[in-house]
């Protein structure tokens, strides 16, 4: 199996992240990490990318041509798909049109509610009684591209912004590789 070149950008923790570098070991599973970009130089998830040796880059967003940096790096590691995983940075369109391929995105609701941030607590507010996650296409519009795969679970009706959150990212790791795994499968 050849496998594709996959660039993973980042702004926090990098649990996903952490998680596709560990499936991207698999034999299986069509995708190598080759880079991992960040627009934060404490992102946490820079370390996962040290200890596994794969090379990382923190960008400056608020540096004019930030974006044809990271195509340059993009196009000298020949990445063919780009997973955002808690990059809370817009892609813009001319990123994405120069970029030519695939990008992909991990959102902690059952899309297409609640796009954008603070998405947990829209969830508790209006009382919602199943949540979960939705791996899509990158487009202009945000959180707004093709859904790829989703996966959900039901609320307890004591439900706390953190059980929220711990529920939902374990099901990240779950369908963000089958995500990845389907885009392949279904060529």
């Amino acid at each position: 199996m050849v496998k594709k070149n996959a660039c993973i950008f980042i702004s926090g923790k990098g649990s996903n992240l952490e998680n596709l570098i560990k499936k991207s070991r698999e034999y299986s599973f069509p995708v190598n990490i080759k880079l991992v970009i960040s627009n934060n130089k404490i992102a946490q998830g820079i370390n996962f990318a040290r200890i596994n040796s794969i090379p990382f880059l923190i960008v400056n967003t608020k540096k004019r041509g930030f974006e044809n940096l990271i195509l340059k790096i993009i196009k000298k590691n020949k990445i063919s798909l780009i997973c955002l995983a808690g990059y809370m940075k817009i892609i813009s369109e001319k990123f994405i049109r120069e970029f030519g391929k695939q990008i992909i995105n991990i959102h902690p609701s059952l899309l297409p509610k609640y796009k954008g941030l603070d998405t947990y607590n829209k969830i508790l507010k209006n009382k919602e009684k199943k949540t979960g996650c939705t791996i899509h296409f990158v487009n202009k519009q945000l959180d707004g591209g093709k859904i790829i795969n989703k996966k959900f679970f039901f609320l307890n009706k004591n439900e706390s912004l953190e059980t929220l959150k711990i529920k939902t990212q374990k099901l990240e790791r779950l369908a963000y590789p089958e995500a990845i795994i389907k885009l392949y499968r279904d060529r």
